[in-house]
């Protein structure tokens, strides 16, 4: 009788365990469906508030409320730039707003590999058509904000640059999404630091880009550089790194410049 107990006993706790581990899996899986809608809006208006504040349309997107940031990022329009010609593409709102770059430059279709040569930012790969944000006041552009990402020291770094309406001047800069070693890298999120950007100059008079990091300290009446961050070499390396290759040929120079010209 005591061994049929004991077997049973086993049983129903094998049952029990299968039982409660099937509900458990439903109950998490229910979760992250239910979840998945709010977690992507989430992710859309964290990304909204970072241009936003690069834009210069507000200094502290993170205070506002969602309903303020929508209101707000209203007056940022979304554009989709073929990055080789340089020139707009032609979508609808809803094809722009479902565009996703970062998806996009690991589909062979819709990316290319880059060499090494060409690859100063190390990302291996990057997308052909690039999303980037306009802001015109009285019909004339005011900012154009261009994604930019890249490689530091552990991280690929995801930001925005925004350029004033000379196409040349920084209007602000700052990273989204990176994974840097805090205190060290991860400076890259100090607001003090963005401050340093905003007033640098992009290109020389030859169109060459000079605009990066100094090691050591920038001078503070240098047009061009700033501040590397302490204790950050690799990190530093990759920010100016990024800045070249983003706002150069194989980025977005050519379409800055076919805006210039009214060719875009």
């Amino acid at each position: 009788m005591s061994k049929k107990a004991g077997n049973d006993s086993i049983q129903k706790t094998l049952i029990i365990t299968v039982v409660l581990s099937l509900v458990c899996s439903v109950l998490v899986s229910a979760a992250a469906v239910i979840l998945k809608p709010k977690q992507d809006e989430n992710i859309v208006l964290d990304v909204q508030r970072n241009i936003l504040n690069i834009s210069g349309l507000t200094k502290d997107a993170k205070a506002l409320s969602n309903a303020e940031v929508a209101e707000m990022y209203k007056q940022i329009q979304p554009r989709l730039v073929n990055v080789e010609t340089g020139k707009f593409v032609k979508a609808s709102a809803e094809d722009v707003a479902a565009y996703d770059q970062r998806a996009a430059s690991k589909l062979p279709k819709e990316s290319k590999t880059l060499t090494g040569a060409e690859d100063i930012a190390s990302i291996r790969r990057m997308a052909n058509v690039a999303k980037v944000y306009v802001v015109e006041k009285n019909g004339k552009l005011d900012t154009m904000i261009l994604p930019v990402h890249g490689y530091g020291l552990w991280s690929t770094m995801y930001g925005f640059m925004a350029l004033e309406a000379d196409l040349n001047t920084i209007k602000g800069f700052g990273f989204y999404s990176q994974a840097e070693t805090p205190g060290l890298g991860g400076e890259v999120d100090n607001p003090l630091w963005k401050a340093k950007w905003p007033g640098k100059k992009i290109y020389d008079t030859k169109g060459v880009v000079e605009a990066g990091l100094v090691k050591g300290g920038a001078d503070p009446k240098s047009k061009y550089k700033v501040d590397g961050l302490s204790g950050a070499t690799l990190t530093s390396n990759g920010v100016t790194n990024l800045i070249k290759f983003w706002m150069g040929n194989n980025g977005f120079k050519p379409f800055l410049n076919n805006l210039k010209a009214g060719d875009a």
